[in-house]
């Protein structure tokens, strides 16, 4: 088989913290320190490898296994450290945080998290490369991997276990974090699963296509770019682009940059006030299943034009209102009027 090592990737452009092609557009939110997991903490003396990881030590692991990434499973690998102590530094990880990551790959940012002090809970759908982390941090307690596909594991039920277990010696009740490069092909679906866990976790960060990223963050009223992700991403969180990584940190390169964006959980109590989420949000997509048509016709299945007229009426938006003219709160504010009639 054919080194992996024979043709390495040139060198890498190091963006620093913070800055990138685009300004980072201003966030808010709070940050809450995460919670220790008695099942996988130990002394701070216990950190696995001080040394960073680079292509050099990413493509060595990767040929121990005999393994190509593969496509099917989006495998893009990080191979500048200095990118992942900026990945911890966005979520402020630091001694006795519990960060959720998913897709390790081969533990290059799960190192960094540890040696910032975490214990890592690891969630790698690729047999081979959970065994490769699982090996590599053999020595400590800090880090459990779960090998399974993180769309369709529990992993509520996992982090909720760990916090009982926590809870049951005493131990205060904080939240845990998410600090992930994932895979760009199920960016949405890690983003449906972990926003409305706002009970677990304070924050999610991850690398993500840079497109999806300023997408999600920055889709202004109006345009084709805005959808009801943007209303989901913002119903429960507040969304900070952090900076631009390009391509060519990554071995393959992708075709395109990503960048890192932090989602600041909201509680439940800090949710928008609807009468029901889940009648909220099928309402919104109903909204923009129809391109470009006005919302008295979109929202017919729920009420006839003229009631929702009336209620666009009652929020004060037109009776020609289309669905990316609406705000998260006139979306609320439309929802609770025709809830009510």
């Amino acid at each position: 088989m054919t080194s992996l090592l024979q043709s390495l990737p040139p060198n890498l452009r190091l963006p620093r913290r913070g800055t990138g092609d685009r300004p980072s557009p201003p966030g808010h939110g709070r940050v809450a320190a995460g919670p220790r997991i008695s099942a996988l903490i130990v002394s701070a003396s216990a950190k696995t490898t001080k040394g960073e990881d680079d292509y050099h030590s990413t493509l060595r692991a990767l040929n121990s296994r005999g393994r190509f990434p593969r496509k099917s499973l989006g495998q893009h690998y990080m191979l500048n450290s200095s990118i992942n102590e900026q990945l911890a530094g966005a979520a402020d990880v630091k001694e006795g945080d519990v960060v959720l990551e998913i897709g390790p790959g081969t533990g290059s940012l799960t190192n960094v998290l540890v040696n910032a002090g975490a214990a890592v809970l690891a969630v790698e759908k690729d047999p081979h490369m959970a065994a490769l982390v699982s090996e590599r941090f053999a020595s400590t307690d800090r880090v459990k991997v779960l090998q399974e596909d993180f769309t369709k594991c529990h992993i509520h039920s996992h982090l909720l276990s760990l916090l009982r277990s926590k809870m049951s010696f005493g131990q205060e009740s904080q939240y845990a974090k998410v600090v992930s490069n994932i895979p760009f092909n199920i960016s949405t679906d890690v983003i449906k699963l972990l926003l409305p866990m706002g009970d677990i976790f304070s924050e999610v960060v991850l690398l993500l296509q840079e497109e999806t990223a300023l997408r999600w963050v920055e889709s202004s009223l109006r345009t084709s770019e805005y959808r009801p992700i943007n209303i989901f991403i913002n119903f429960y969180s507040d969304p900070v682009y952090n900076f631009k990584v390009p391509r060519s940190n990554f071995f393959p390169q992708p075709n395109v940059d990503a960048a890192v964006v932090t989602f600041k959980l909201k509680q439940a109590a800090d949710y928008p006030q609807v009468s029901s989420i889940k009648s909220f949000f099928s309402m919104v997509n109903s909204a923009f299943n129809g391109k470009r048509k006005m919302l008295r016709k979109s929202l017919q299945h729920i009420c006839t034009s003229l009631e929702i007229e009336k209620a666009l009426g009652n929020v004060g938006l037109p009776a020609t209102s289309r669905p990316e003219e609406l705000t998260l709160d006139d979306f609320v504010k439309l929802h609770n009027s025709i809830a009510k009639s």
